[in-house]
């Protein structure tokens, strides 16, 4: 969800320049962190975050997130964009054992618990990338949740833009339409995994979660419709990157990179590349309320970072590299946010024990992937995912250019299995979840 305690940027050319010095000290600070070693290492947890939809019984959707959220009394549910959708963020758990099962049973109680407290309020949790009963009369204004992260964040969006969100999609049909707010992002819902690395691996582990986003996406794809338009394989994709699209015609010539982005490029050895970049690269659109305010003094105190991880989360990278604090203790993670919500819990913790076991399988055979496959490849694997799904070719890290069906089945989820495997994951969990993947990729 991030930051609650906002205000609009660009009130005053001062206020912009204090809050960028802010976010030079935050990677300056970072910097002095991962050069002294002093972000976690030698441990690997696994989170995530669900996003749900909430119907009535006619299946559309219906506003309620503000008043489940005072029944349920749970701080792991949180807000989102619209009023129909809400947000559970799972307790990070080791990546060791039974984690998997672990964190299916977790998912599940948190589903069960909100299915309980959303009926008393007529409404039902559903989980589906996104919704094909949505219409552009579910997206005015008065559906935005009531709260001024989200006002302040539309109207810096449209201010930059210059004007309505325009989208155009085109798959089987196509889609052409204009929007004058940024609630079509709330057309989106997804499964996002968390996967915390140590500093010094952050840059081979990152550009592993790259390379398999593609065959990751291509074996989940669930939303196909929009508007009653059949589009991509996964709309949400292209759907996000236009509906938070800053870029006037003018830039869009300039070629300038879009808020939602995959990436151009691999990096070569630091977190702190991405977040320089994306500081450089993009116009702040949210500021904290007292950027006067500095950081902790105290030798060994976590520093917060807040103006950083402020603007990190208006920046929507498909893999999200993110910085926190937990028992006291400052880490870095990858997020991965290709994944759609649903269709069920177990279909998700497939879905998720795919990831997490190429993660671990490629990089036990690979230092580093970057010599074996140029960038732009990984990219165009990555777009082809989401317009065909299984349909799709991929250009391989053996040079071959192969059918995902194939790529995935015969390739990827031995390799998937080894990796969890070496890693002293549970067997039975393993076999368990990749068995969904596999069944759902030959048929």
């Amino acid at each position: 969800m991030g930051e609650q305690e906002i205000s609009q940027q660009g009130e005053s050319a001062k206020k912009q320049r204090r809050f960028m010095q802010r976010l030079l000290n935050d990677l300056a600070l970072l910097e002095k962190w991962i050069d002294d070693g002093l972000i976690e290492s030698g441990i690997r947890r696994i989170g995530a975050e669900q996003e749900f939809f909430l119907v009535d019984s006619s299946w559309q959707p219906v506003n309620r997130a503000m008043q489940i959220l005072e029944r349920i009394g749970d701080p792991r549910f949180t807000t989102e964009l619209a009023q129909f959708n809400l947000e559970a963020n799972l307790d990070p758990v080791v990546f060791e054992g039974n984690c998997l099962s672990r964190m299916e049973a977790q998912l599940s109680e948190l589903i069960e618990r909100l299915h309980d407290v959303a009926q008393k309020e007529g409404a039902l949790p559903l989980l589906t990338g996104i919704l094909p009963t949505l219409q552009a009369s579910h997206l005015e204004l008065d559906h935005m949740t009531p709260m001024p992260r989200y006002r302040a964040l539309n109207s810096a969006l449209l201010k930059l833009s210059g004007g309505p969100q325009r989208i155009h999609i085109k798959g089987t049909d196509e889609l052409i339409a204009a929007h004058n707010s940024v609630m079509l992002e709330a057309c989106n819902t997804s499964f996002q995994l968390h996967f915390q690395v140590a500093a010094e691996e952050f840059a081979s582990l990152y550009n592993i979660a790259q390379l398999v986003t593609a065959p990751l996406l291509a074996a989940s794809c669930n939303s196909p419709l929009l508007f009653g338009k059949r589009l991509w394989s996964e709309t949400r994709i292209a759907l996000f990157q236009q509906a938070v699209d800053t870029r006037s015609s003018e830039l869009h010539l300039r070629e300038m990179r879009p808020r939602v982005n995959f990436g151009n490029s691999w990096i070569k050895n630091s977190v702190l590349e991405i977040f320089r970049e994306d500081v450089a690269r993009f116009r702040v659109l949210l500021a904290l309320p007292n950027e006067e305010e500095g950081e902790p003094s105290d030798v060994g105190q976590p520093p917060q970072l807040r103006a950083l991880r402020l603007h990190n989360g208006t920046i929507y990278r498909w893999n999200r590299p993110c910085y926190g604090i937990s028992d006291g203790k400052a880490h870095l993670r990858i997020e991965n946010r290709v994944l759609p919500s649903g269709p069920t819990p177990l279909d998700e913790m497939a879905n998720a024990a795919f990831f997490f076991g190429l993660m671990c399988g490629i990089s036990s055979r690979y230092d580093d992937v970057t010599p074996l496959i140029e960038f732009p490849e990984v990219k165009a694997n990555f777009v082809a995912a989401a317009r065909l799904g299984l349909r799709a070719q991929f250009k391989w890290i053996d040079g071959e250019t192969k059918p995902a069906k194939e790529l995935i089945g015969q390739q990827l989820l031995p390799m998937a299995h080894a990796g969890l495997i070496a890693r002293k994951i549970d067997r039975k969990d393993a076999d368990r979840f990749l068995e969904v993947v596999d069944r759902r990729v030959a048929s």
